[in-house]
């Protein structure tokens, strides 16, 4: 199964505190490294809040209220309510299961910060799903926002937005049904600086690569792209984009299947389909090219 089908196919299901709602998550092979701080590892998980904690034995839950935070290591959970479900190991020790979060939801590493209004972390398997009004992820020069529900899985560096997403850095602009952002090493980060995104090895993270799936568009304060399926290279500013691809800049427009989009130069290449395939020679891209009207001059009336 290649990385496009895998996550638009299958379901992993978390149930949400505050109302029992069920989110389906696509069984993408994981996500950003960013919050594995809180996973597992020899360091304790403190949490605290304002209005108490209440542990309920039987039911092997604690409940967090009132400006609750959970931290361990460099990550941190923040929400007003907090909920976790633990289990006792064979050697007698307590492990954290899950997290449910309701109101004001925020979590915080090195490098980013996610928002929304309710969510669950699932810490054995590394998956955070988050829904809510105002979902969105703060990284490094780049914000992505989503209106269904943001996932945030961990081994494979990866978070997927869904529903509206939106991906913005400085003034440009990728937007589709679903983004899939790929987290790599900043190489730009401090060297020996002793603090990290969460990873066992402290290595810093930024988006390197979003992947966009259904009605994508990407426009720049120069161009307007739109495809059904594309990717953006972060570092590069470089795009590509296929399936009844149309490019527009002023009144020109150009219409293919495959285009390669230069968003810092502002070249861009139309083809009949992506180098390498047999309808690349079967095909022809069109253009509709409109000169520039010359304004009037002279006098008169």
């Amino acid at each position: 199964m290649t990385a496009r089908s895998a996550i638009l196919a299958g379901a992993v299901v978390l149930t949400l505190a505050g109302g029992g709602v069920f989110v389906p998550l696509t069984a993408v092979p994981a996500m950003a490294q960013g919050i594995q701080g809180l996973r597992g590892g020899d360091a304790p998980l403190e949490i605290n809040a304002e209005d108490g904690i209440e542990w309920r034995r039987d039911e092997q839950l604690y409940i967090a209220r009132g400006n609750a935070v959970a931290t361990r290591n460099d990550v941190s959970v923040y929400a007003d309510v907090m909920t976790a479900h633990y289990r006792r190991t064979e050697t007698g020790t307590t492990d954290i299961d899950r997290i449910d979060v309701v109101g004001n939801v925020r979590i915080t590493t090195p490098t980013e910060t996610v928002y929304g209004d309710r969510g669950a972390y699932d810490v054995r398997n590394g998956i955070v799903v988050l829904v809510g009004k105002d979902l969105r992820l703060e990284g490094k020069e780049i914000v992505i926002t989503a209106r269904d529900s943001l996932e945030y899985w961990e081994t494979k560096r990866l978070a997927v937005a869904r529903g509206n997403a939106v991906a913005v850095r400085a003034d440009k602009r990728i937007a589709a049904d679903v983004l899939s952002a790929q987290f790599a090493p900043d190489t730009d980060a401090d060297a020996g600086s002793g603090t990290g995104s969460g990873g066992s090895d402290g290595t810093r993270l930024k988006v390197s690569q979003i992947e966009a799936f259904g009605n994508v568009r990407i426009s720049t304060p120069r161009e307007f792209a739109r495809g059904e399926h594309g990717v953006y290279y972060v570092e590069r500013e470089f795009a590509t984009l296929d399936g009844a691809v149309r490019i527009t800049r002023e009144e020109n427009q150009l219409n293919g299947e495959y285009a390669e989009i230069d968003l810092k130069s502002g070249v861009s290449r139309l083809l009949p389909a992506p180098p390498g395939t047999a309808a690349a020679t079967a095909k022809r891209v069109r253009g509709l090219l409109v000169p520039k009207r010359k304004p009037k001059t002279g006098g008169g009336s």
